[in-house]
């Protein structure tokens, strides 16, 4: 009786074995790191002379090194200006983006009283600086008006 019980055993494992194929496994999507939309930081800029904001993904100021933020534009007479601020989760991530800052702007100089760096990126003039965990900055405004400016923005992030 074993005997009779020993092809059909070895047939089912044959049928087993050689089931269906196996379906290929679904495509993973891309690993995509979802970062969150920056929060629209207009209150944080002064009212005079601002013509508009606009909220920013990533690459603020098509910097590589730079994440999302707000930006806002100016205008006072005929100098036309920008304001920019991005909150990092650390004041070290801060500290760290003001270094590529420092690399980034050319004839970069630090300003001592300020914290901040004072340098070319391209053709315009900028003023960068950090505070807590924010980094902010002034671009298209001389050194001396870009202070003031800086200042007053400052005086904004908490």
């Amino acid at each position: 009786m074993r005997i009779h019980l020993l092809p059909l055993a070895a047939t089912a494992a044959l049928l087993i074995s050689c089931g269906a194929e196996p379906k290929p496994a679904a495509p993973e999507p891309a690993n995509t790191a979802t970062v969150a939309k920056p929060a629209d930081e207009a209150r944080r800029f002064p009212l005079a002379n601002r013509l508009d904001t606009q909220v920013i993904d990533n690459h603020l100021l098509d910097k590589s090194f730079m994440p999302g933020g707000t930006l806002a534009r100016y205008k006072k007479g005929k100098t036309e200006y920008g304001m920019f601020v991005a909150k990092l989760p650390t004041p070290q991530d801060a500290a760290f983006l003001l270094l590529d800052w420092n690399k980034a702007l050319a004839g970069s100089k630090i300003e001592p009283a300020f914290g901040g760096y004072f340098g070319q990126d391209g053709p315009r003039p900028v003023f960068v600086f950090a505070k807590d965990a924010w980094i902010a900055g002034v671009a298209g405004l001389s050194e001396k008006d870009a202070d003031l400016a800086a200042r007053t923005l400052a005086a904004h992030l908490d």
